[in-house]
């Protein structure tokens, strides 16, 4: 089907903004505490604006290196499905994109709140599946260490069919609640699932309706081989980390062509890599932005953030930073692809740990661009229109300052170039990102 010429827009959702430094900007909310009423606001300018989604990140557990715990800012958060249920109250046309991850949940609780957000925000609700990647969030589930990488895709796998088995428990005209006859369900139309597999055992069926969009949009962001198939396997809308337009180019056809062999069609598997706009009416404006936010950054994050992407398998406190990157590390269990991604960049640009560290603090591996809005526009157009992405997710440096010029300034370049829309067109969000409702797969009755 032929791709629709205009990008979809996601907002990443965080208390202050995403580079590490944000939450000491003098623009960021003065206590920073997990508070409603700015994810509110945050919600509404992106809203108004006619986002796509907001997107909320997520860890079971705190997953910062011990160093940095005191000078960072995202280690204390709320839970995603129920802050995004308090969304679904506040706004509505925006989708709202909750992570969850495989390797802790079961299926059979996170089908149910999924459906129930679903249901609550009226056909908006969307699953961020992600494996954990943290022996730090391990340790919180009775395991000294996560599960190898290839084992946690294998329960992803199995995880994802249950959860849309279960959410196919019911066709979509069950409950006819019927005053007269006093029938409230017809049970021709209640599927078992009886699922027994290699980690899970779950019979069904879901008790709540089948979800107002059949299933909930899934997103994904596998980037590993292993995570590519999974992604052109399972995931509608897939997010990634790529500041190369090449390798942006490459992953996008790579990812188009598994969906396809699956008899995917290239319109049912929207890529869309994060990019941080950091926007200024002059590019000098722009870059002082970033120098200030730079300031705002102890070494210690520095070094603790860069050991996290890196995957925790060397000690950077103890490294002459001046000293060049190397080419290769030891295999992490945390995300290969993010590493791999770090260490191409550093071979790329002749880095030294000191220039990785910063890198890693400003962007975390994505696409930033520090100009003008007609700069930041002209960027993503080109990265659209040569097919290294179907929209982003926006990664506002700081929150709401950068967030709001990127809605003021970006957008209406954007939208000068026939590129993104002013308004809603649809009720649900697999309707505003051109997704299909999908069928009810079940056959067997009760």
């Amino acid at each position: 089907m032929q791709r629709n010429e205009e990008m979809k827009l996601g907002l990443y959702l965080v208390r202050a903004g995403y580079h590490e430094g944000a939450w000491r900007d003098p623009s960021a909310p003065a206590d920073g505490r997990a508070d409603i009423d700015q994810y509110a606001r945050l919600a509404a300018l992106a809203e108004d604006a006619a986002f796509h989604f907001v997107f909320l990140a997520d860890h079971q557990g705190v997953i910062a290196d011990r160093t940095a715990i005191a000078r960072v800012n995202s280690i204390d958060g709320l839970e995603p499905i129920t802050l995004l249920s308090a969304l679904s109250s506040r706004t509505q046309h925006i989708g709202l994109v909750a992570t969850a991850t495989t390797t802790y949940y079961e299926p059979y609780h996170l089908a149910r709140m999924l459906a129930s957000l679903d249901h609550l925000s009226q056909g908006r609700a969307a699953w961020n599946i992600v494996t954990s990647a943290s022996d730090f969030e391990a340790q919180n589930f009775g395991e000294n260490e996560l599960p190898d990488h290839d084992t946690r895709y294998a329960r992803a796998r199995e995880f994802v069919e249950v959860v849309k088995g279960l959410w196919d428990s019911w066709q979509d005209d069950a409950f006819i609640r019927d005053k007269q006859s006093g029938i409230y369900t017809d049970t021709t139309k209640l599927h078992l699932l009886n699922h027994q597999g290699h980690h899970f055992s779950v019979r069904g069926p879901l008790n709540i309706a089948r979800p107002p969009q059949g299933y909930p949009v899934l997103v994904q962001a596998g980037a590993s081989d292993v995570g590519i198939a999974f992604a052109g396997e399972v995931g509608e809308v897939v997010f990634t980390a790529e500041p190369s337009l090449q390798n942006g180019q490459r992953y996008y056809a790579t990812l188009k062509e598994q969906a396809r062999a699956l008899g995917r069609e290239d319109d049912q598997v929207l890529v869309m890599p994060g990019i941080v706009p950091i926007v200024g009416r002059t590019k000098q404006e722009a870059s002082e932005k970033l120098q200030r936010l730079q300031s705002y950054t102890h070494i210690d994050v520095l070094i603790g953030a860069a050991n996290l992407w890196l995957g925790s398998v060397t000690d950077l406190s103890s490294i002459n930073l001046d000293s060049l990157v190397p080419e290769a590390l030891p295999q992490t269990n945390f995300i290969q692809s993010r590493q791999k991604l770090l260490l191409d960049l550093a071979a790329r640009q002749n880095f030294t740990w000191r220039q990785l560290i910063r890198f890693v603090s400003d962007s975390r591996g994505h696409l930033m661009v520090v100009g003008t809005p007609d700069e930041i526009a002209e960027t993503m157009v080109d990265v659209f229109d040569k097919r290294a992405a179907d929209g982003f997710n926006i990664l506002p440096a700081t929150v709401p300052g950068g967030l709001r010029d990127f809605i003021d300034l970006v957008v209406p370049e954007l939208r000068r170039r026939g590129k993104f829309r002013s308004r809603y067109f649809g009720q649900t969000l697999r309707e505003n990102l051109g997704l299909r409702r999908p069928p009810n797969r079940s056959r067997g009755n009760v």
